[in-house]
């Protein structure tokens, strides 16, 4: 990041937007996992992942609401915006897939957000810095467990094996829009709020080709990569996403517990 220069309070709330956005549609997606995974350890380990991306995510809504001003709250930025005005990228809203789908996306985000959050520790951005500073412990965990499994089935069984490579080839499309760098993030950088996601590829490389390498996995480089989640273009299982999240808010507008 370069020397901090100004940055207009538009920019900063689509930055903060973006980034909660993927934290909430991860967190969700991992809760949808709460009663049904392979085993007891697991139906506690994804809630409380999912839990941490959630936490990130109020912190994010909440700073974007103070700033924007327009007395919007951290449950109107997560219940009340329409799919379209959703922001994050598409990698986080894939279905779950099989068990070794869902650890895999676990660990491509997180290995893309711990460089991220460990570069905007340091922020110019005292409030984004110290919302950092509490994500980048938790995220490293999310690396570790997820990476654990990442191994275990690709180096396991002949089935588990064949579904990581399946999910390898599935996910392949969505990791490119990570390191997608626009005039939002060129604003964030320039103004030393937060890192170029372009930048972040080296780190994301050298956490996950270990992994790949202990699991006897190789990339799948896709002839295509889907993107435009960030522009707010979304595939159709946003829209089964966001009624389910949204329910009890749409059904009784309004209430708190």
């Amino acid at each position: 990041m370069g020397a901090a220069v100004a940055i207009d309070r538009e920019t900063l709330v689509t930055l903060l937007v973006r980034l909660a956005d993927d934290h909430l549609v991860l967190g969700h997606r991992l809760s949808e996992w709460c009663g049904h995974a392979p085993m007891l350890e697991e139906d506690l380990a994804m809630p409380n992942m999912a839990l941490d991306l959630i936490g990130q995510a109020r912190a994010l809504y909440a700073y974007a609401a103070e700033i924007e001003g327009r007395g919007r709250s951290e449950d109107d930025f997560a219940y009340l915006r329409r799919e379209r005005e959703y922001l994050n990228c598409l990698l986080v809203e894939r279905p779950n897939g099989d068990f070794a789908q869902t650890m895999l996306r676990q660990l491509y985000v997180a290995a893309y957000m711990e460089p991220f959050w460990k570069a905007a520790a340091s922020s110019s951005d005292a409030t984004l810095a110290g919302i950092a500073a509490k994500a980048v412990k938790e995220v490293a965990y999310h690396i570790r467990h997820a990476g654990e499994w990442v191994v275990r089935l690709g180096d396991g069984t002949e089935e588990s094996r064949r579904r990581m490579e399946a999910a390898i080839e599935e996910l392949a499309p969505y990791i490119d829009e990570l390191f997608e760098d626009d005039a939002v993030t060129a604003a964030a950088a320039e103004a030393g709020i937060a890192p170029q996601p372009s930048s972040l590829r080296p780190a994301f490389d050298r956490i996950v080709g270990p992994i790949f390498a202990e699991a006897g996995l190789t990339f799948v480089t896709p002839p295509y990569s889907q993107r435009g989640g960030r522009k707010g273009m979304h595939g159709e299982a946003m829209g089964f996403l966001l009624a389910d999240l949204q329910h009890i808010q749409r059904t009784y507008p309004g209430a708190t517990w």
